[in-house]
């Protein structure tokens, strides 16, 4: 871009500071509540749940306390498959991410196909190591007539009909993208009440071109990603779910992780119709994020809050992002279900 006028400047001065800060700590789309966002850890998690199939959508509106910055949303799906009569299971997924953010319109569109085989380690409890991987298509736009830059200053006011005198061969990209990973998942403790798993994910395989300029040196840089969590029972009806994802990108690194507290509520505690959870996580450098969560299985529901702590607090007075996850997993009528054996993936 060619070097903007003051008056210019004023208006997308937020939008600086927000691509300076993105760049700091993450290049790629991340949630506050990436627990719900599984596909997007690593695709090795796939399948990691008590059902046969799971369902989950995740909405994030971000900084438009200030400038009209980022709405994401997410949906993924799963679907296990026991193979044969060992106690090992296949899982099918699809991750479908959207993004629009910034003045200019930037969107951002993947769909993800997965597929993931967790290998059953143990016929006494719970122990599965699983290999998952990912790939498919992403188109990125920006919308050109709300580009501004200083040729449409005609020396007196901003012109909006002169030029921008910015030239793209196109106003959109396309490029095909692949991730792998790799997760164990297990029980422990008395009567294996208890559940943790961890992993590690190389998003990026083919480190595709990433330029609107169609610029072969621009690529997407890998990204590393390490997921682990656990799960313990306090007694029959409180536990604690702790769960952090640290990820690796060129030169930007992002830290999250907290905790959520969990109380069943209702007569039967080995099956809870309901259960309540409040919690907090952190993403270090960036914000502190308060979580709600309802249980009512088969159907969950959160909401959080990210209060920004980082040096753009000035500017967005300590405002952040809001998200909604709704997440439905549950059992299928056949015989070979999930629900019928007596091992299986699960956190």
């Amino acid at each position: 871009m060619k070097k903007l006028t003051p008056i210019i400047k004023y208006y997308l001065t937020p939008l600086v500071f927000l691509a300076g800060f993105a760049s700091a700590y993450a290049q790629d789309l991340h949630f506050s509540q990436f627990f719900e966002a599984p596909l997007l850890r690593n695709p090795a998690l796939a399948g990691i749940f008590t059902g046969d199939y799971r369902i989950q959508g995740v909405y994030r509106d971000q900084w438009n306390s200030f400038t009209n910055a980022y709405k994401t949303g997410s949906f993924n799906a799963e679907y296990k498959l026991p193979v044969g009569r060992t106690d090992d299971y296949l899982t099918i997924g699809l991750e479908v991410l959207y993004d629009k953010a910034g003045s200019a319109g930037l969107t951002s569109t993947q769909v993800f196909p997965a597929l993931n085989y967790s290998k059953s380690l143990s016929n006494r409890h719970s122990s599965y190591l699983s290999l998952g991987f990912m790939g498919g298509y992403v188109e990125k736009r920006i919308d050109l007539s709300k580009i501004t830059t200083n040729s449409q200053f005609d020396g007196a006011a901003f012109n909006p009909s002169l030029g921008s005198g910015e030239t793209f061969p196109s106003p959109d990209i396309h490029y095909w993208d692949a991730s792998v990973g790799m997760s164990y998942n297990g029980t422990f403790g008395e009567f294996q009440q208890n559940s943790l798993f961890f992993g590690l994910a190389y998003h990026h395989l083919n480190r595709p071109m990433n330029s609107f300029y169609q610029n072969t040196a621009v690529e997407l840089q890998p990204k590393w990603v390490a997921s682990g969590g656990a799960r313990f029972n306090v007694d029959e009806r409180s536990e604690f779910t702790i769960q952090a994802d640290y990820s690796y990108q060129g030169t930007a690194r992002e830290l999250i992780g907290g905790v959520m507290y969990g109380y069943k509520l209702g007569e039967f505690t080995d099956d809870p119709k309901y259960v309540l959870g409040i919690g907090a996580f952190m993403r270090v450098g960036d914000a502190f994020i308060p979580v709600v969560k309802l249980d009512m299985l088969p159907l969950s529901i959160a909401i959080s809050y990210d209060v920004n702590i980082s040096t753009l607090n000035t500017v967005s007075q300590g405002q952040g992002g809001f998200e909604l996850s709704i997440c439905y997993k549950g059992f299928l009528d056949r015989e070979n279900s999930a629900k019928n054996k007596m091992l299986c993936p699960r956190f």
